[in-house]
């Protein structure tokens, strides 16, 4: 059996007192990302003059010395599948995947198998990031089920490392389409709150007034349709929470068009339109959202990478109906 690797930092420089052991160790060990240096310590890998520290938000102390045992990384509990994937740009240190409407980011309940996760661990074998010394790709920020679009992988500690600081940072640049109900106004705005899980429903997400994270979603109408009925609307984010853009305009109140869990239209909308249009628009089969541009910094250059997709087949037909009208 491969023994683990034991990794011992200089000790505590007097100007690092008070720094947390996991932030201390992760400017030591830029290798290892902070989650998994948090891991690491949460299940006795890490030591103090031979006693073993399990508190990753212990204060440093000036003279301490640590030393890290790295255990070799273990086979993922996801079984690697092979799926074709739209890679759009893939490194030694990341891949940047154009992902499709219905595919699940990781395994989850309702969803063991076939997910992105799956189709990593078949594409890229050996050179995934090890996150909490778990062979699985490293996975740093994600797109819901039923949107489509640009998303990076690391493939490398110390590559999710850099780019989940760029995520916290907020300087990354996303940008998103989506059709929406309506014809916001004005038409170029901010909407802002802290969005948490709704007290009405845990499985939804809403603005809510105590807790949550601060949002911040910044929209410019791009065209309107159907007199107005339904527009298309960029999208970018100056932060990145569960179901952002999703809550942020149904709180306007322009929802997506096929957004089963926040976009039910009101029927006001639908009268307006004839029967053709209305079933288009009632019966489109996800919410209408595609994550079509995405800039960070390279994690290992510093280069400033940026990507952008077309809209995908089905949001584009859908375009292109409510054009002709």
């Amino acid at each position: 059996m491969q023994a683990a690797e034991t990794l011992a930092p200089a000790p505590v420089a007097p100007d690092e007192a008070g720094t947390r052991l996991d932030k201390w160790l992760c400017q030591r060990l830029p290798e290892l990302s902070r989650t998994r240096v948090k891991a690491l310590i949460e299940t006795g890998h890490v030591a103090e003059a031979g006693a073993t520290v399990t508190d990753a938000s212990a204060r440093v102390k000036p003279g301490q010395a640590f030393t890290v045992a790295v255990p070799p990384g273990e086979a993922a509990e996801p079984e690697p599948q092979a799926m074709d994937l739209a890679v759009v740009y893939e490194d030694d240190d990341l891949v940047v995947i154009d992902k499709p409407a219905g595919l699940v980011i990781h395994p989850a309940p309702g969803s063991p198998d076939r997910t992105l996760v799956n189709a990593l661990l078949a594409h890229c074998g050996e050179s995934l990031s090890g996150i909490g010394g778990v062979r699985r790709p490293g996975i740093v920020h994600r797109l819901d089920k039923d949107t489509s679009g640009l998303l990076v992988a690391a493939k490398s500690d110390r590559a999710h490392r850099g780019l989940a600081q760029q995520f916290a940072e907020h300087t990354i640049d996303r940008a998103y389409k989506a059709v929406v109900w309506g014809l916001p106004h004005p038409r170029n705005g901010e909407i802002a709150g802290n969005i948490g899980r709704s007290p009405a429903d845990r499985k939804k997400m809403a603005l809510v007034e105590h807790g949550g994270k601060f949002a911040l979603t910044r929209y410019t109408v791009l065209r309107a349709y159907a007199g107005g009925a339904v527009s298309l609307v960029e999208c970018r984010l100056a932060t990145g929470r569960t179901h952002q853009i999703r809550v942020h305009m149904t709180s306007l109140g322009h929802p997506l068009v096929g957004d089963s869990t926040y976009g039910r239209s009101r029927a006001g909308r639908l009268k307006v339109l004839n029967g053709e249009v209305r079933e288009r628009l009632k019966t489109f089969p996800r919410q209408a959202l595609h994550a079509y541009r995405l800039g960070f910094s390279h994690p290992s250059s510093g280069e400033w990478l940026k990507f952008e997709r077309n809209m995908p087949s089905d949001i584009n037909l859908l375009l292109k109906f409510l054009e002709a009208i």
